[in-house]
């Protein structure tokens, strides 16, 4: 990790030595930069069931400057597009019809998200 910012090198050193239930995050063996990651769908939720992936990305100019997150996994979630990126095209759906948007997310994660690794 030599010439990465002491903040990444700090914060991928705690996230590998004290991980959060429920998601895996590692870094990339070619980019410090860039990790890889699987999160498992929280209880009672839609999701519930799902194992999730995403590529994170830390920019150089993090923390100033906010990660890049695409989901790899597709998902139905009102922040997240039809290309994984976080955003907020969805949430109209789950604004006027909120029953039938989760009935989506529960089809799309059984759809996509188990038995995916």
């Amino acid at each position: 990790m030599a010439g990465l910012p002491r903040r990444i090198i700090k914060e991928t050193q705690r996230m590998l030595a004290e991980p959060v239930p429920g998601i895996k995050a590692e870094p990339d063996e070619s980019n410090a930069h860039y990790f890889h990651v699987v999160i498992a769908g929280p209880q009672d939720s839609p999701f519930e069931g799902g194992t999730f992936k995403l590529e994170l990305f830390l920019p150089e100019e993090y923390p100033m400057a906010a990660p890049k997150v695409r989901f790899m996994t597709k998902i139905y979630h009102p922040n997240v597009d039809k290309l994984g990126r976080i955003s907020n095209d969805v949430a109209e759906q789950w604004k006027t019809n909120e029953a039938q948007a989760i009935e989506t997310a529960r089809a799309w994660t059984r759809l996509y998200a188990m038995n995916n690794i």
